[in-house]
């Protein structure tokens, strides 16, 4: 029973998650295409080495296409990426992408390269940035990414602990900004800096991977609830008995750490199992060993 029906809200919140990254893929095309692209600026990670491909084909090559080619060239770009990470990843975590990555190229594609702030560059970075930091921000809470490097870090993570997205971006952004300076003017480069700055904090701000939290509940009905948190959020949980000081009444405590963006569901867990438990949750907690980092 309890398992019925944590798989039907799980596929139900699937569903649903799957409609907001569609809708956040409109959202990052346009502050992407009406304020980044139209103003010359380039994006950092994978999207900003497409850009950076399209403009030596189209300026450089002399190849003359309708549209901005950049979504298709990052489409492609991630196919390769999918298949070495089929067998390593979730299964749901790669479905989620392939579709969030289709609709953000369609977007790419179907959004005019329009500047809404034509006459002030650092307004369309400072508003393009913060938008499509946002929108790729809010896809990862959705349990989706964008793909690219958010993949390869995460990959990087499951294989050595001290690695991750932030590293690989440091590493990929650095050999771009140096080829930017190479290509273009000082301007340039100075407004790509710090697109990808507001970018990156405006990912950091909606997504919650690298911050875990400890959770401690006391309960009188440990199974049930070990259980549910097990099947739903697929954490381990660690269980010891207690007593309670005043009442001298038995009880048991489980422990179990997860990331921040998963304690909504696990409030939801603990409501539908045992309102009366008593849940204390500790921030920012630093993991090492066997933890499960995810999207």
């Amino acid at each position: 029973m309890l398992k019925q029906y944590i798989e039907k809200h799980e596929a139900a919140r699937d569903v649903l998650d799957t409609f907001y990254t569609v809708v956040l893929d409109f959202i990052y095309a346009v502050g992407m295409n009406m304020f980044i692209v139209p103003v010359g600026i380039y994006c950092g990670g994978l999207m900003g080495v497409c850009q950076l491909i399209r403009t030596l084909l189209t300026d450089y090559a002399g190849l003359n296409i309708a549209i901005d080619v950049a979504g298709v060239l990052y489409y492609l770009c991630n196919i390769p990426i999918f298949l070495f990470a089929w067998k390593r990843l979730r299964r749901k975590t790669l479905v989620k992408t392939l579709v969030t990555v289709s609709f953000l190229t369609l977007f790419l594609a179907l959004v005019p390269v329009r500047a809404l702030l034509p006459d002030d560059v650092l307004g369309s970075v400072i508003v393009g940035s913060l938008v499509c930091g946002s929108a790729a921000g809010l896809t990862l809470r959705c349990g989706s990414s964008q793909g690219g490097l958010d993949i390869l870090g995460l990959l990087m993570a499951m294989g050595k602990r001290e690695t991750g997205v932030g590293r690989l971006y440091l590493v990929v952004n650095v050999v771009q900004f140096a080829a930017y300076a190479l290509l273009f003017n000082l301007q340039i480069v100075i407004y790509s800096v710090i697109s990808t700055f507001l970018s990156s904090f405006a990912v950091d701000h909606f997504h919650f991977q690298n911050i875990n939290v400890e959770v401690k509940i006391i309960t009188k009905r440990k199974e049930e609830l070990a259980d549910a948190i097990m099947r739903g959020l697929g954490r381990g949980v660690t269980e010891w008995a207690s007593v309670g000081a005043y009442t001298e009444e038995p009880s048991d405590v489980l422990f179990v750490i997860i990331s921040k963006y998963e304690i909504t569901r696990l409030r939801s867990i603990v409501q539908r199992c045992d309102p009366n438990a008593f849940v204390v949750i500790c921030d920012k907690v630093h993991v090492y060993g066997n933890f499960l980092k995810r999207l």
